[in-house]
């Protein structure tokens, strides 16, 4: 075979994927290190490898969850959260958050949908701030970087969080507050979410139907690949921390128990692009070079809410009272979580 028609065979790589590629900056680091400081590479792909080793349990079952989730059509249960009476409504959009698989930037295009269609704000806004909190996989995960405590508290935090947002803007609706949140234009996902394309009712036999045995398949293969190199890259940044970071510096930094700490942390993860995926490896090495749990619970609450990319969308799709409640409650939220959870292990409760 002649290397024009094995060119043609091949798929074109372009540039600014491979530059935008969780695999070019994991190789790229790992490089660096072999590079510049030769004696310590062993040690850093040591630290990186045995740490995405013991997570591969986790990520075939949070892949074999989300894609069982998607083919069943799982998503259509979110639409009983926006029916009834609206106290109903912020309970259970605050419930069914934790089950949908969207980040900070796949639920925008459902809430401008939502908000198109006349929801009520307060129910919006408790999905809003639930729903990239937690998810089955993420939970998984989670819990395989931090803990089970970590997990499950972050998990109720989610709902908190949902319940928080709602009825504050339910009580300052009330007041003649918020209204018309919609500013001309509705932008597209900054992550590319799309829509559930069975729509209806879920179907949880999902073996029986062919187009949904194939979802699932496609969906295995799309999120196994999604998760493995962002993990990748989340042990790869790992290993190089533990290495290299000074654990003295954390400690300084985020490493009191207070407020000063937990605020400081929240600010910092809610700008940060990372997932609710890649955070849990991160605040792992954080806390293990001196970051209290509760700032590393802050930072991650913080960060799943919310990052840049999310706040231009979100920037582009609401008013600015809308915005500035949706900043403020996930940053508030992400505080009161970080000190609650440091305040229960002082109790000694987990």
């Amino acid at each position: 075979m002649s290397s024009s028609t094995l060119a043609k065979r091949l798929p074109a790589v372009k540039p600014a994927a491979l530059l935008k590629s969780p695999w070019t900056y994991s190789l790229l680091f790992l490089l660096l290190v072999a590079l510049l400081d030769r004696a310590s590479f062993a040690t850093v792909l040591g630290i990186s490898a045995k740490a995405l080793s013991g997570t591969i349990p986790y990520i075939v079952l949070a892949v074999a969850l989300v894609s069982y989730l998607k083919a069943a059509g799982a998503e259509a249960m979110i639409a009983k959260a926006f029916e009834g009476r609206e106290v109903r409504m912020i309970v259970l959009a605050a419930l069914f958050g934790g089950l949908a698989p969207f980040c900070s930037c796949e639920v925008i295009p459902f809430v401008a949908g939502m908000l198109a269609m006349g929801t009520p704000l307060s129910a919006i806004m408790a999905f809003w701030l639930s729903s990239p909190l937690i998810d089955p996989a993420t939970l998984l995960i989670t819990a395989s970087a931090l803990g089970w405590p970590f997990a499950i508290t972050k998990a109720v935090v989610a709902v908190g969080l949902g319940l928080l947002g709602g009825f504050s803007v339910k009580a300052v609706g009330a007041l003649g507050l918020l209204k018309d949140p919609l500013r001309p234009q509705t932008p597209r996902s900054c992550c590319g979410c799309g829509p559930d394309p069975f729509g209806g009712r879920p179907v949880w036999a999902v073996w029986r139907f062919a187009e949904r045995r194939q979802r699932f398949a496609e969906e295995g293969r799309i999120n196994g690949l999604f998760l493995l190199k962002w993990l990748t890259l989340a042990y790869v940044l790992e290993g190089l921390m533990i290495h290299y970071v000074p654990a003295g510096l954390i400690a300084n930094v985020v490493g009191g128990e207070g407020l000063g700490s937990t605020v400081l942390a929240a600010l910092v993860g809610m700008p940060a692009y990372l997932n609710s995926y890649v955070a849990p490896p991160l605040v792992a090495s954080l806390v293990q070079q001196g970051m209290s749990p509760g700032a590393g619970m802050a930072f991650i609450v913080a960060g799943a809410v919310s990052c840049v990319p999310a706040m231009a969308a979100v920037w582009s799709l609401v008013k600015p009272p809308i915005f500035a409640a949706y900043i403020g409650l996930g940053l508030l939220g992400a505080v009161l979580a970080g000190l609650g959870f440091q305040a229960s292990l002082t109790l000694g409760l987990f």
